[in-house]
C-alpha cells in the first residue's frame, strides 16, 4: 500500500480528477487532498473539500482531507485544535527558523512540510529535528515542485535541501509526497524510491517513506481525533462473557430441559400410538368375550371349603354312649 499525502485541492475538478485517477493507476491506495491556509484564520473553520467529491473516483482508493498551515509568526495563536477536528491530517509549513523550532518542540501537528525549492538562510540541526521525531512528528519532502519546475535553481535547491534534511534526521521519519497540482507532475512509487537514493536515502528507507512512515501519519492522526489524548481508543470488543459457574449451570439446565422434552415426546408418542391402534375385529371380540366368561365360571366354581366342628358329648359319667 502506497500513500501520497499531499495532492493540492483546487476548485477545478477536471485537473483534480485527472490527477487522482492517474495516481490510482500508478499504484497509490491512499491520497490526501491538501487545502493550504495562511495568515489569520476565519472564526469558523470548516473544510471546503466536499465529501464525496463531485466526480467519480476509483473504488479502492481512500481519500483524506489535509490542511497545510503556513506558519511564519511563532507568537500567533493558530487554533490548531480546531483545525485538527476539521481535517484528517494537519501539516505545518514553517517559513522561518523560529517557526521551525516551535513546530518541532511545542506545536501539535502530524507533519512538518518544508518548502525545499527555495534557499533557506539557516541549516537543519539534528537536535531541533530530533525533538519532533521523539514526539512522533514526521518530515515531508515534496518532489513535484522541483521536478516539474522550469527553473533549474528550484531543482538544485530541492536536491540540496533534501540531502541536508535526510542527513539531519539520520534518514528517519521521512515522508515523500508529490504536491502535484496536475497529473504531469506525478511519479510512480518505485520512481520515487529511486529518486530518494539520489538524495542519499537508502532504497529500504525510501520504500518506508511512501509506505510505512506515511501510514503511521494517517493512523496517528486518526488516533488523535478518536481516542482519549491519543492513547486510549474505545472499540467494540463483543459481549461480556458469562462466569464459568453460571455457564455450566446454564448448560446443565439446558440439558435437563432437552431430556425432559425428549421424555415428553416419547410418552406422548406412545399415547398417540395407543390411540391410533387398529380397531378390533368381531371375531376377536367374540374370542375375548368367551375367554372372559370361562374365567368367570372357573372363579365361581371354586368355593372355599368349610370345616364343620365335631360334635362331642360332655364328659358325664352318668351318660352312657350308644
Amino acid at each position: 500500500m502506497f500513500y501520497d499525502l499531499n495532492v493540492p485541492w483546487t476548485p477545478n475538478s477536471l485537473d483534480l480528477q485527472r490527477t487522482i485517477s492517474f495516481l490510482s493507476e500508478l499504484g497509490y491506495s491512499t491520497l490526501a487532498l491538501a487545502h493550504t491556509l495562511s495568515g489569520k484564520l476565519p472564526p469558523t473553520i470548516t473544510s471546503p473539500i466536499p465529501r464525496p467529491l463531485p466526480f467519480p473516483t476509483p473504488k479502492n482508493l481512500r481519500l483524506l482531507q489535509r490542511c497545510t498551515l503556513t506558519l511564519s509568526d511563532p507568537s500567533q495563536n493558530h487554533r490548531l485544535a480546531a483545525l485538527t477536528n476539521a481535517y484528517d491530517i494537519l501539516a505545518i509549513r514553517p517559513t522561518t527558523e523560529k517557526a521551525l523550532m516551535q513546530a518541532c518542540q511545542t506545536l501539535d501537528c502530524d507533519l512538518i512540510s518544508i518548502d525545499l525549492t527555495v534557499r533557506h538562510p539557516y541549516h537543519f540541526k539534528h537536535k531541533t529535528l530530533h525533538a519532533a521525531l521523539q514526539r512522533g512528528i514526521k518530515f515531508e519532502i515534496c518532489y513535484a515542485p522541483g521536478v516539474v519546475a522550469s527553473d533549474s535553481m528550484a531543482r538544485r535547491n530541492l536536491i540540496s535541501n533534501a540531502t541536508q534534511l535526510i542527513r539531519a534526521t539520520r534518514g528517519r521519519g521521512i515522508v515523500i509526497s508529490s504536491e502535484a497540482s496536475k497529473a504531469v507532475g506525478c511519479r510512480g512509487p518505485w520512481d520515487v524510491i529511486n529518486l530518494t537514493t539520489v538524495w542519499g536515502l537508502g532504497q529500504e528507507r525510501g520504500r518506508e517513506a511512501v509506505d510505512r512512515e506515511a501510514r503511521s501519519v494517517v493512523v496517528q492522526a486518526e488516533m488523535k481525533r478518536r481516542s482519549f489524548r491519543g492513547v486510549i481508543d474505545v472499540v467494540y470488543g463483543g459481549e461480556r462473557p458469562e462466569p464459568k459457574g453460571a455457564k455450566e449451570d446454564t448448560t446443565a439446565a439446558k440439558q435437563g430441559e432437552n431430556e425432559k422434552r425428549k421424555a415428553e415426546a416419547i410418552s406422548g408418542g406412545r399415547e398417540k400410538a395407543d390411540q391410533l391402534e387398529a380397531p378390533i375385529s368381531k371375531r376377536e371380540q367374540k374370542r375375548r368375550a368367551k375367554k372372559a366368561r370361562l374365567e368367570a365360571n372357573e372363579h365361581n366354581s371354586v368355593a372355599p371349603e368349610v370345616v364343620a366342628p365335631e360334635l362331642t358329648a360332655p364328659d358325664n359319667p352318668h351318660v352312657t354312649r350308644m
